[in-house]
């Protein structure tokens, strides 16, 4: 039976109709990248085991889910009072508006750039932003960052109102681009890095050499502060993206062998498991280097306090969209997590390769990785709602073939992940955990001049809003939880 799924490739820019492609037994590779524009057809969607073709859905064979060329770093000269506004806040080093030791002239600093942001026009997308992704992504970047700085600078008590200058913007690139109005992993990572050295060009005009083999030679386009802390943040995750494009790889492997099924089929689908198994391992590594050049107190109460959303608000306050009202093809956000490792694409693609179960135990709330599909790039929710859907999923081949090679190399890929997970509750512990009772304690110090407060029973949230500790506890149990017992 032939299933259609409709899907918005490449070709299709924002708003245009989606094409509908099918899912049956189709022969086409991951690594196929030849699909001339608007011809996107059932041959080329998924591979013969039914993994989704990688340039349908914005997978790069040589950078998985990052931009496989350095996005672009400034908009053109019509959009140039958005970079301008950034840099302004750059220059000034504006502060968070509920910084411990804020100083008079801090708070004036960062009063006279909003003002300046709420004196800007409302610019227009043109037909040729609206069709160009590209130019979409940095738009969101740059409108994402100027709104998170705009929010976070304000004084604790105020309410939070974006002037329409950013907010109508920023609500209509991202209806385009089908992704929510604030910042997300995508902004500070997927689509904001840069060669430090330019990487020599082939005379056919590619790179010699991609940024998967030049993990050391990136850099980051986008910060609030300038620090190498925060930039190291982010090209940790970058480096992890990249990583893991081998994983990708071996994943399609396994699943077209699935497909045949056969005795030889068997023994290559463990050799893969094996090697992505050591995959893993390494994103584990790269995971634990962030420690090298970002400094813990530095994250939690420099660079982290930037990326707060709605939810993560002490103060409870709702965010106002100014000027929503008056389009009527625009609607308030009604969800506004900030970003998050939980809204990497890679992770969640492990997580369905290897059968981890991360559904809400409650059926009318959606887990926090489901909710955090919201946030990844539009066709990569789609890569991940197709691989979701096949019809023969590693688990369930495992324990039917009740192979003992292949039930061990499957279970040290499960384990590889559940050690990866093991390194994120260290690096929790680290950035977040131990700094925030730190702070809480100086802050309590600072303001009420006590040595011994009780502790605060509100849990520790994580930029994306969920119980921080409760949920990275959680996704580590059901990853051990998806190992098969021996037989």
């Amino acid at each position: 039976m032939t299933v259609e799924v409709n899907v918005i490739s490449p070709s299709d820019g924002p708003g245009q109709p989606s094409t509908s492609l099918s899912s049956a037994n189709l022969n086409a590779a991951l690594t196929n990248g030849n699909t001339t524009a608007g011809t996107t057809t059932a041959a080329n969607t998924t591979t013969p085991g039914g993994l989704p073709v990688g340039h349908v859905f914005d997978v790069d064979p040589r950078t998985g889910f990052m931009a496989p060329q350095p996005p672009i770093s400034r908009l053109p000269a019509q959009w140039e009072q958005w970079e301008a506004a950034l840099d302004a806040a750059n220059d000034a080093k504006v502060q968070c508006g509920d910084k411990l030791g804020l100083t008079e002239l801090e708070a004036q600093q960062s009063e006279a750039w909003r003002a300046q942001i709420q004196m800007l026009p409302v610019l227009p997308l043109t037909p040729a932003m609206s069709a160009s992704p590209v130019m979409l992504r940095r738009a969101h970047v740059v409108l994402s960052f100027l709104l998170h700085l705009y929010v976070q600078t304000l004084p604790p008590h105020d309410a939070v109102i974006i002037p329409r200058s950013i907010a109508l913007p920023i609500l209509r690139v991202s209806q385009l681009l089908d992704v929510p109005p604030l910042l997300t992993f995508a902004d500070t990572v997927l689509y904001n890095w840069d060669y430090k050295q330019s990487v020599r060009s082939s005379e056919e005009g590619e790179e010699s050499a991609g940024p998967a083999t030049q993990l050391d030679n990136l850099r980051s386009q986008t910060t609030f502060t300038g620090l190498i802390d925060e930039e190291e943040f982010y090209l940790c995750s970058a480096r992890i993206e990249l990583r893991g494009v081998e994983a990708l790889e071996l994943m399609r492997q396994s699943m077209d062998e699935m497909f045949v099924g056969d005795e030889i089929a068997v023994r290559r689908i463990s050799g893969y498991l094996k090697t992505m198994a050591t995959v893993v391992n390494e994103l584990k590594s790269l995971l634990l280097d962030v420690r090298k050049h970002c400094d813990p107190e530095v994250y939690y109460n420099v660079v982290r306090p930037w990326f707060r959303g709605e939810d993560s608000d002490v103060k409870k306050r709702k965010w106002v969209y100014e000027g929503v009202e008056e389009d009527e093809d625009l609607a308030a956000p009604t969800e506004l997590s900030g970003p998050s490792a939980g809204q990497s694409s890679l992770v969640h693609v492990l997580d369905v390769f290897l059968g981890v179960d991360h559904q809400s135990k409650t059926p009318d709330k959606p887990s926090f990785m489901s909710r955090m599909l919201t946030y990844m790039p539009r066709n990569h929710r789609l890569f991940l709602k197709h691989l979701s859907a096949n019809p023969r999923p590693l688990r369930t081949f495992v324990l039917a073939t009740r192979d003992a090679e292949l039930l061990e190399t499957y279970n040290r890929t499960v384990v590889a992940l559940k050690e990866f997970r093991d390194a994120h509750m260290i690096i929790a512990t680290l950035y977040i955990i131990g700094p925030a009772r730190r702070a809480a304690k100086k802050e309590k110090e600072l303001l009420l001049g006590m040595k011994e407060l009780p502790d605060s029973k509100e849990p520790l949230k994580g930029t994306g809003g969920t119980d921080l500790v409760k949920f990275l506890k959680d996704t580590r149990d059901r990853t051990g939880a998806t190992l098969i017992p021996a037989h």
